[in-house]
């Protein structure tokens, strides 16, 4: 039997590898080869010529070739007597794999690596923002994401301004008032992850940063960096 073969009958003893016409979800298995799937390597294990071909034996160790296995699999279905390295494919290659298939590939910009401070109120107003680098200002980031006791809590109805004295609930004990909050969103929204995480049907921020530079002083060089970093992590 051809060592397709042996691998297309292996790889199919798992249901979700395979399509409703009975054919190899090739770009599943190869996905899951990307990510060291346990349960894929483990297939190829079970099998005594697939663990030959694709695994490599180090004092003792067993390391899956990937790059083999991936490589293998794209270019099967593909190869005759006139075969080729380069694949059925057209597109940008770095070191034998596709752009889309690096996970060294990412959308960068100036102080992606950092945390925004943030926090500027009026008489604050000339002060240049303040990023943290995630590598080198650990601790300051992690004071500066530590949950706030939020303060100056009021409840609005239609009958006008009240005092809050608690929070309304559902059955399942979360909150289902509609919150306003003002001051700073990066320090408010983690305060309120461990409660409404996966549960917050709608959220609007208000970013700052297309208003007058008399509202809100964010340094010239960095805005644009201020602004993509809201819109991602925001």
């Amino acid at each position: 039997m051809k060592l397709y073969e042996t691998l297309e009958k292996q790889l199919k003893k798992e249901p979700n590898y395979v399509t409703d016409n009975g054919e190899l979800k090739k770009w599943v298995v190869i996905n899951k080869a990307q990510n060291y799937d346990a349960e894929l390597i483990g297939l190829l294990l079970d099998d005594k010529e697939l663990k030959a071909k694709f695994f490599l034996e180090i004092k003792g160790v067993l390391v899956f070739n990937q790059s083999l296995f991936v490589q293998f699999l794209e270019q099967k279905n593909y190869l005759n007597d006139s075969y080729t390295a380069y694949k059925n494919k057209v597109g940008l290659n770095i070191d034998g794999k596709y752009l889309k298939q690096r996970n060294e590939v990412a959308l960068v910009w100036p102080f992606k690596d950092c945390v925004l401070e943030g926090g500027q109120s009026r008489e604050e107003d000339k002060r240049e923002e303040i990023f943290f680098n995630e590598t080198l200002a650990q601790d300051e980031i992690t004071q500066l994401l530590e949950p706030k006791v939020l303060t100056n809590a009021k409840r609005y109805t239609t009958e006008g301004e009240k005092p809050l004295d608690k929070f309304n609930r559902n059955e399942k004990r979360i909150i289902t008032d509609n919150l306003i909050i003002k001051g700073n969103n990066l320090l408010a929204l983690h305060s309120l992850k461990e409660e409404f995480a996966g549960k917050v049907n709608f959220m609007y921020l208000a970013h700052h940063i297309t208003q007058e530079a008399t509202v809100f002083n964010i340094m010239t060089d960095s805005t644009k960096a201020l602004g993509l970093r809201l819109c991602v992590t925001g």
